[in-house]
């Protein structure tokens, strides 16, 4: 099994910054990307970064792309998205996903095994 722990939300104004970092665990776990994933309320899910694990290409939505980056330690198994110039459209609750079975796609909610259990990043004007 597979354990994905986030952490770093919070509440922070507009124009700031934050980083959240996933944690992942498991006795198997050698990951081939991870990515984080957003979800404001009535909305669907949506795609904000991924990184593939071995080579580190890194892929954003286009609603962050430039001010958010993500970026892995593999030492720790940990991934994290440093989020700067916020706003208030940034708010949701952050989704840290992962799998390690190869694929070809990084964008889709479907294209990842393993979640975590999400943060609240909270965005005031």
């Amino acid at each position: 099994q597979v354990q994905l722990v986030e952490s770093g939300g919070g509440l922070v104004q507009a124009g700031g910054s934050l980083r959240l970092s996933c944690a992942a665990s498991g006795r198997t776990f050698s990951s081939n990307a991870m990515a984080w994933f957003r979800q404001a309320p009535g909305k669907e899910r949506e795609f904000v970064a991924a990184i593939r694990w071995s080579e580190g290409s890194t892929y954003y939505g286009d609603s962050v792309k430039g001010r958010f980056t993500i970026s892995r330690d593999n030492a720790k198994n940990t991934v994290y998205l440093q989020m700067n110039r916020l706003s208030v459209e940034d708010t949701a609750v952050y989704y840290c996903a992962a799998r390690i079975i190869r694929r070809l796609g990084v964008r889709g909610p479907h294209d990842y095994d393993y979640w975590g259990q999400g943060t609240q990043v909270t965005v005031s004007s």
